[in-house]
C-alpha cells in the first residue's frame, strides 16, 4: 500500500506544489487584509490548502492520462507510472475524480463566490493538457491554470476580485509560463519528431529563451505594482528585489549551448522565489496589523 501511495505520490509530482501553494497562501493573505481588513482565520488557511491539494492532484492526474501515449514515446518520460505500468489508467482515473471531489468539497466551504471559479478551473485543467496538440500558446494556458491558485485564493475570503487581485493573477500567469517555456527547452527534438507543440519547437531555444525572459520581466513588473497598490511596503519589496534576482540568475545559468541547469531553473529556483515573495508578504501583513 506504502509503495502504491509513493507511486501516486511520484506521478503528481507533489514537491511542484511548493510553486503554487505560496501564491495561492498570498492571494489569500492579500485579499483579507486589502478588502476586510484583517488576516485569515486557521479554517479558511485549512479550506484553501485543501482546495490546492485536490486541484493540484486531479490536474496532475488528468495530465498524466491524457498524455500517457506521448509520454510512452519520449524517452525523458516513459518511465512514469502508467507507461512504466506502475499505475493502470481506471486507479488514476479513480484518483482524478476523488480529488476534483476534494477540490469541490473545501471550495464550497470556502465560499459561495469561490465555488464560481470551479468550473472555470475544470475546464482549464482539462483544456491544458491538450493545447500541445495544437498551439504554441500552451505555455500560457498552464499559466493562466496555475495562477488561478492566488486569484482563487483572494475570492475565497473576498467574494469578489479587483484590480490588486488581477495584476497578481497576470503576475502569476506570466511566471509559469515562463519557467514552462525553460522546461520544455529539454523537448525540443521530440517536441519536433512528434509534431508536439511548444514555444522552443516553434522558434528555436535562443528565441524560446528570449521569450521566456520577456514572460518574466512582465512578473516582475506585476509584482513591483503591488507595492502602488495595496498596502504592502518595504517587507514585501525586500522580497520582491529577491524574487526578481533569482529570476535573473534563472536566466543566466541556462542558454541555448547549455541546458544542463535546466531542471535547477525549473525547481530549485522557482520553489525559492514563491516561497520567498510569501514569506516577506506575510512579515509585511503581520507587521502592519500588529
Amino acid at each position: 500500500m506504502f509503495g502504491k501511495i509513493r507511486v501516486f505520490l511520484e506521478m503528481i509530482k507533489i514537491e511542484h506544489t511548493l510553486f503554487a501553494l505560496p501564491f495561492a497562501f498570498m492571494g489569500m493573505l492579500l485579499g483579507s487584509v486589502v478588502i476586510n481588513g484583517h488576516l485569515p482565520s486557521w479554517a479558511q488557511v485549512g479550506w484553501i490548502l485543501l482546495a490546492m491539494i485536490g486541484a493540484r492532484s486531479a490536474a496532475m492526474g488528468m495530465n498524466r492520462l491524457i498524455d500517457r501515449y506521448i509520454d510512452a514515446k519520449n524517452p525523458r518520460t516513459e518511465k512514469r507510472a502508467i507507461p512504466a505500468g506502475l499505475l493502470k489508467t481506471s486507479e488514476v482515473t479513480v484518483f482524478v475524480i476523488v480529488f476534483l471531489g476534494l477540490f469541490l468539497w473545501a471550495t464550497w466551504e470556502l465560499s459561495r463566490f469561490a465555488l464560481t471559479l470551479f468550473p472555470i478551473a475544470l475546464v482549464l485543467i482539462f483544456l491544458y493538457s491538450y493545447t500541445k496538440r495544437f498551439t504554441w500558446l500552451c505555455h500560457v494556458v498552464l499559466g493562466a491554470t496555475i495562477a488561478l491558485a492566488p486569484l482563487g485564493g483572494w475570492a475565497a475570503v473576498t467574494d469578489s476580485f479587483s484590480w490588486s487581485s488581477l495584476v497578481f493573477y497576470i503576475a502569476v500567469a506570466f511566471w509559469t509560463a515562463g519557467f514552462d517555456v525553460i522546461y520544455a527547452c529539454d523537448d525540443i527534438d521530440f517536441d519536433r519528431k512528434e509534431g508536439i507543440y511548444s514555444i522552443p519547437s516553434r522558434f528555436g531555444l535562443e528565441k524560446a529563451l528570449k521569450i521566456a525572459q520577456a514572460f518574466h520581466v512582465v512578473t516582475a513588473i506585476g509584482l513591483i505594482s503591488l507595492v502602488f497598490i495595496t498596502p504592502l511596503g518595504w517587507w514585501y519589496a525586500a522580497g520582491v528585489v529577491i524574487a526578481c534576482s533569482i529570476l535573473f540568475y534563472q536566466h543566466r545559468i541556462v542558454k541555448p549551448s547549455d541546458l544542463s541547469r535546466v531542471q535547477t531553473a525549473f525547481f530549485t529556483m522557482n520553489s525559492w522565489l514563491s516561497g520567498i515573495v510569501f514569506i516577506f508578504t506575510l512579515i509585511d501583513l503581520v507587521v502592519k496589523f500588529w
